[in-house]
């Protein structure tokens, strides 16, 4: 099977430049094309009446936006350099939602993750996002373990 749109997820951990990695080989391969995917999570009590947001969550939150743009921007120069088409994305929210929403948003034929974010705790078990994103994805997903 040859992939045209491939979407590949990544946080900061080694495992999903793993990732990264594949989604090269394998765009190289079929001549896909790629998306890049930063998923930032959210407070998830912004907008709640009772709740007074901290100065301090929502630098956090801001730093890791700006992070997430630039991890983007280094990853797509490893694709722009092999002649490959990429765009990038962040999106906000749980992982495992936002994985499957922009997979179905560009229309990606496949899906490549790592087995465990910078959440990951034990490596012979799959991590929490990686089964979700297995359990609810209706396209392949290869899961990269190194």
């Amino acid at each position: 099977m040859s992939y045209q749109n491939i979407l590949v997820a990544v946080d900061d951990s080694p495992i999903s430049y793993a990732a990264v990695e594949h989604a090269l080989s394998l765009a190289k391969l079929s001549g896909a094309k790629v998306t890049v995917l930063s998923v930032v999570a959210v407070d998830p009590y912004v907008g709640v009446d009772f709740y007074q947001v901290v100065p301090a969550i929502t630098d956090h939150f801001m730093q890791a936006e700006a992070h997430a743009k630039t991890q983007l921007q280094d990853i797509s120069q490893s694709f722009i350099r092999d002649g490959i088409e990429v765009q990038t994305k962040i999106h906000h929210g749980p992982a495992s939602e936002g994985i499957i929403f922009v997979a179905d948003e560009v229309g990606a034929d496949l899906i490549i993750m790592g087995s465990h974010g910078r959440t990951g705790v034990k490596r012979l078990l799959l991590g929490s996002v990686a089964r979700a994103v297995l359990t609810e994805s209706h396209i392949p997903v290869l899961i990269v373990k190194q």
